[in-house]
């Protein structure tokens, strides 16, 4: 005899897995780690304070 199954049951779950898919898809491309971000904050404290320090006075 064949297996019963749900089928409401079997389109949530195609969904969930499409989109946990889609949301590991994002994260590998936008996604940054958090040293990632410190550094790039970091350089651009840095580059900021190199130009306040060039900068003439009136």
């Amino acid at each position: 005899m064949a297996e019963l199954i749900n089928l409401r049951q079997r389109r949530k779950a195609k969904a969930r897995a499409e989109a946990e898919a889609k949301a590991a898809e994002n994260r590998h491309l936008h996604g940054r780690t958090l040293a990632e971000k410190r550094a790039a904050k970091d350089e651009a404290v840095r580059l900021e304070k190199h130009v306040e320090a060039h900068k003439r006075e009136d």
